[in-house]
């Protein structure tokens, strides 16, 4: 029997791994530059592949999805996730780093190729808000991270290896979770949509303009998140408070996306999304001491609503698209971060300030008020016609 609320519960704690994953790297960064004697840009190529692995993983996972089932998904995404978890306690250089990021990067991929399509089919009526709603547990999961990286390592300065073992936790709860639990078929093939319609749909002109949104949305949001404490070096604040603090906003934020949803629609939230990750970024990119909160927090209500609503629109807008649709997304957002992470370490290993390099990244904001703004007015104009 498909138990509706122990399934939602099992995706949240998978969801949580993966988002702990990324408090861990960012609060470690420093510590693995130092111990493994690496370079900004040398880091960024050793956490590159968890985006890279995530997006391999949820492209050919979305692929198979309907063939493999979203239970076996999962079980795959348990697999990797101890492997990965338990290489990097290992870590020792910039390889053993690197093949850690990677396993943790297939198993993150295969939780967004299995758990995505699994609450579009379960909340099929209310899509977009339950997807914000599971994808709380991202930023969520960051901030639980980021706490614990803060009283682990900054404030009791216990050994690195105590915070990555954390990560054992959810990942274990989530396994019990799996023993015994039926999924059900994906949405795609519940309504009879054919794999040709589905394949046809990813290269159609609008899927194709949001995964180019997609880029610009994941890049503006996840990078600034993972190289946090680089980029906020310099304002005299905990950047890892930061980070807790950006994503307990986005928690709350995406716990209220219902009603957002009903005012804005999906193109409204992306498009207000962009104006205040623009507006955040800048601001972040001035700002010291206790005004960092304050510019973190406009930065916060503008990455809020991207990710889970880029999905929401795509499942809405393109359901013909399928579990396949939904991972493609995912994954081009993921593969644009294994790109911009090193970018990002470039310009922190030159010339550029942690604020100048704040300042360039907002050019991403700035293209996506442009993108969504048009797809907006547009749309608008459309339901008024």
């Amino acid at each position: 029997m498909v138990n509706r609320n122990r399934l939602f519960i099992l995706s949240c704690l998978g969801l949580i791994t993966t988002s702990v994953s990324f408090a861990v790297r960012a609060q470690l960064e420093t510590v693995f530059i130092s111990e493994f004697e690496l370079s900004s840009q040398d880091l960024g190529t050793a956490f590159a592949p968890v985006f890279l692995g995530l997006t391999i993983t949820m492209i050919i996972g979305g692929a198979l999805v309907d063939q493999l089932g979203m239970k076996r998904m999962v079980w795959l995404a348990f697999i990797f996730h101890i492997i990965g978890i338990t290489i990097t306690v290992f870590a020792f250089d910039f390889w053993s780093l690197f093949f850690g990021s990677l396993a943790i990067g297939v198993g993150n991929g295969m939780i967004e190729a299995a758990c995505n399509p699994l609450i579009a089919t379960i909340y099929s009526d209310n899509k977009t808000k339950m997807l914000n709603r599971f994808h709380i547990w991202f930023p969520g999961g960051i901030v639980i991270g980021s706490l614990l990286g803060y009283i682990l390592i900054e404030r009791a300065s216990l050994p690195w290896q105590i915070l990555v073992g954390i990560m054992y936790i959810p990942t274990i709860l989530y396994g019990l979770l799996l023993v015994g639990q039926e999924f059900p078929k994906t949405e795609r093939v519940q309504l009879g949509i054919s794999t040709v319609s589905m394949w046809k749909t990813i290269i159609s002109p609008l899927f194709l303009f949001m995964a180019f949104c997609m880029i610009l949305t994941a890049s503006t949001e996840i990078g600034t998140n993972q190289r946090i404490s680089s980029l906020l070096e310099e304002t005299g604040v905990s950047a890892i408070l930061v980070l807790a603090f950006i994503n307990g906003i986005m928690a709350i934020g995406r716990g209220f996306a219902g009603p957002v949803v009903k005012k804005l629609d999906t193109t409204g939230m992306l498009f207000f999304s962009a104006v205040f990750a623009f507006g955040g970024l800048i601001w972040l990119s001035y700002s010291s001491g206790a005004m960092t909160f304050l510019a973190a927090f406009i930065f916060a209500v503008g990455v809020c609503y991207f990710w889970p609503t880029m999905l929401g629109f795509i499942s809405e807008k393109i359901p013909e698209s399928g579990a396949l649709g939904l991972s493609v997304m995912g994954g081009v957002g993921n593969f644009s971060i294994s790109i911009a992470l090193p970018i990002i370490g470039i310009f922190m290993d030159t010339e550029s300030t942690g604020a100048e390099t704040l300042r360039y990244m907002a050019v991403m904001p700035a293209i996506l008020i442009l993108a969504f703004g048009a797809l907006f007015f547009l749309t608008r104009k459309k339901s008024n016609e």
